[in-house]
């Protein structure tokens, strides 16, 4: 077999000699990366590895002969080559379709698991890619190979793939979470070596053999589990679980019985949650998973999920079904198609999984494909018409149907994923309100609505001319804050539709020179002498912030009298999730904790980081933050802007803008002063509702 190794290596070896990766190195690079996955992280033998190689070979060389290799490599060779052509704009396939095209190709079953091998090389080395092509790489990483992986038992691969997606996918909440995993890590040993040793001596002295080990949820999957549950990282009660892996030999009896054994012991010394008792030694999983899981409370209180196994069942847990190779040492051909039949099996059969267990994304999203081949993201149940004003808001306004997948379709439509879809329209195209009804996605709604507005807006311009022009000729004014009160007593949720009415007459202006009148008697008869002078409250003990900072910030004990700062490589902001890094000579310096040094910090200076909560409230003091905004080519845009920052507590100290004609856009820089990460969140959601803002994101 080394020899038919030897001779796959050699043949791909001269027929890539020239070719290279988008880094610059050897091409042969790739097909030895992937042969060391198939081999020593997967186990399977020379003669897929030597397939890896072939295919690589004959992929791009189509004239390479490979005739004289042995029938079974061939065919996987023919596999591999027959699924690398598939491209989901060109297949025009929903994601389980792809997977269902991708088993059908793998005559031979073990051709699927090396693709997941080769996809799994492309992901760790996804930085040398270009985006366009990284962001394909990952959304078929997540619709497709991540399925395939869980599916197939390779559970490590699986967590690997989420990982790496979540780290390029959404690298703020990735550090976020990875950051607080290594700051939490020392607590979690702690909390492992107290609940341990209260159970040492009496596994000791019933002779179990036993490993111990910290199991912590891969960064995708506490993310996942954030997301379905919707709680924050710290309501995640498993992040870790304690993991008994029990050495004895391979009888089933044995194994259940010892498993049974170290389960009454831990029931014994701590408080379990029957509920929450998993029992899959019983009755194993369909993939074949076997252990026993329990969730316990600690001396503390806090509730700890532990798992009991043997080390056969944790070698086949960690690396799926091809794990008992390992185990032993051995690859007998029995076992090999004993395991090649559960792929197979597997593969035409998908398994049923929890949210947390499944790579669910994308969430309530579709994906489909202009006529150029160009990815498009849905919300689920989008139409015609959404798919229009996604792709820009004129195309939207002017569409009258379109061409789904070549064939004629209404405007209301509905798309799945894979779709190619050809938008129709007609110049004297109009939206109306029935579209409202139609329409999903949030970009479609405010579209419509902008345009259906456009009347509203302008009789709401007529109407404050009006009121300007009376108030002037009664030489009145009208506070801010009275005019507030007067729309919230009217019911009327912002100032365009109260101007507007006014225009329209719905409202009489006599009746908001009444409001002030009463106003300002109302003042009048306030005896000045009454009003009593509000006492200074007193200012909390703080630390000495420098600048001109108000916000305060309390922290532990012990360093009380030390200046601190807000670091200027992430500029936190009051509300922030935040820790302190105490640096030699000047004082604390504040993060956030998603900030791009978090790591390296909390990493190699463990003792020096503090941990630090916000005041209750916050005072006068102001923080700065950096707001970068992507809008269309469209003037009026950055008055809009200005004016809606306006209408916030925050100061606006610098507004730069760059024309990018190649790509229609202003880039617009904002500095701001804020007063709180929720006056910051208004801003953010206000500048992203104006018609013309196609991104806007915290630097």
């Amino acid at each position: 077999m080394e020899d038919l190794l030897g001779k796959a290596r050699a043949v791909a070896l001269e027929a890539l000699k020239d070719d290279t990766r988008y880094d610059g190195t050897p091409f042969i690079g790739h097909a030895d990366n992937v042969a060391r996955i198939v081999s020593d992280e997967i186990g399977l033998p020379e003669a897929c590895v030597a397939a890896v190689y072939l295919h690589e070979a004959t992929r791009a060389h189509k004239d390479v002969d490979i005739s004289e290799f042995p029938q079974d490599v061939l065919t996987m060779v023919d596999g591999l080559n027959k699924i690398s052509t598939i491209k989901p704009r060109d297949t025009r396939l929903e994601a389980e379709n792809y997977k269902r095209l991708i088993v059908q190709y793998s005559t031979d079953p073990r051709v699927t698991v090396i693709k997941i091998a080769d996809r799994l090389e492309v992901m760790r080395t996804l930085q040398m890619f270009p985006k366009g092509s990284r962001d394909q790489k990952l959304l078929e990483t997540l619709m497709l190979y991540m399925p395939l992986a869980h599916q197939l038992g390779l559970y490590n691969i699986n967590n690997e793939l989420g990982n790496i997606w979540f780290r390029f996918a959404d690298p703020e909440q990735y550090r976020a979470i990875t950051n607080k995993l290594k700051a939490t890590e020392k607590d979690r040993e702690q909390i492992t070596a107290e609940f341990i040793e209260p159970l040492k001596k009496k596994l000791s002295d019933a002779g179990i053999v036993y490993k111990l080990k910290i199991r912590t949820k891969s960064a995708y999957s506490i993310y996942r589990k954030m997301q379905v549950q919707k709680v924050p990282f710290e309501g995640v009660y498993d992040v870790f679980a304690i993991r008994f892996i029990i050495d004895c030999e391979d009888d089933p009896k044995l194994e259940k019985d010892l498993c049974w054994k170290v389960f009454s012991y831990v029931t014994e010394e701590y408080e379990s949650d029957t509920k929450r008792l998993r029992d899959w030694l019983t009755t194993p999983r369909p993939n074949g998973y076997e252990s026993l899981h329990i969730t316990v409370k600690n001396r503390k209180g806090k509730a700890l999920e532990v798992q009991i196994r043997t080390k056969r069942m944790d070698a086949e847990a960690e690396n799926g079904n091809a794990a008992h190779w390992a185990y032993k040492g051995i690859r007998h051909e029995e076992s090999m198609d004993r395991w090649l039949q559960t792929v197979r099996d597997a593969l035409e059969h998908p398994l049923e999984a929890t949210p947390e267990e499944m790579p669910a994304p994308p969430d309530k999203e579709i994906f489909v494909f202009t006529p150029s081949g160009e990815l498009r993201i849905l919300p689920t149940g989008a139409s015609v018409l959404d798919f229009a004003f996604n792709i820009h808001s004129g195309l939207g306004c002017r569409c009258i149907g379109g061409r789904v997948n070549g064939k004629a379709v209404p405007i209301r439509e509905k798309l799945k994923t894979g779709d190619l879809v050809e938008v129709i329209t007609r110049k004297d195209q109009r939206p109306n309100r029935d579209w409202l009804g139609w329409v999903v996605s949030s970009k479609a709604r405010t579209k419509i609505k902008q345009e259906l507005d456009a009347e509203e807006r302008k009789a709401a311009s007529q109407g404050r001319e009006i009121l300007e022009r009376r108030l002037r000729n009664w030489k009145l004014e009208l506070p801010d804050e009275w005019l507030m009160e007067f729309l919230k007593a009217r019911k009327y949720p912002s100032i365009l539709p109260f101007m507007a009415a006014i225009s329209r007459e719905e409202v009489d202006v006599n009746d908001i020179k009444a409001y002030i009148q009463r106003k300002q008697a109302a003042q009048q008869e306030k005896p000045a002498a009454a009003v009593p002078e509000e006492p200074e409250k007193a200012a909390p003990k703080s630390f000495s912030g420098s600048g001109s900072d108000d916000i305060l910030v309390l922290s532990a004990k012990n360093v009380r009298g030390l200046d601190y700062k807000m670091s200027k490589c992430c500029n936190p902001v009051f509300g922030d999730d935040v820790f302190g890094f105490v640096t030699r000579t000047e004082g604390i310096k504040i993060h956030r904790i998603s900030c791009p040094n978090a790591a390296r910090l909390i990493e190699r200076f463990p003792y020096r980081i503090q941990k630090v909560v916000w005041q209750d409230n916050a005072s006068t003091g102001s923080f700065q933050c950096t707001l970068s905004v992507t809008a269309e080519l469209d003037h009026p845009v950055l008055s809009d802007i200005m004016g809606v920052i306006g209408q916030f507590k925050v100061s606006m100290r610098a507004f730069n803008v760059k024309e990018n004609l190649r790509a229609g856009t202003y880039e617009i820089t904002i500095r701001l002063l804020v007063p709180s990460s929720a006056e910051l969140d208004k801003v953010l959601s206000q500048v992203s509702n104006l018609r013309q803002v196609i991104k806007i994101r915290r630097v």
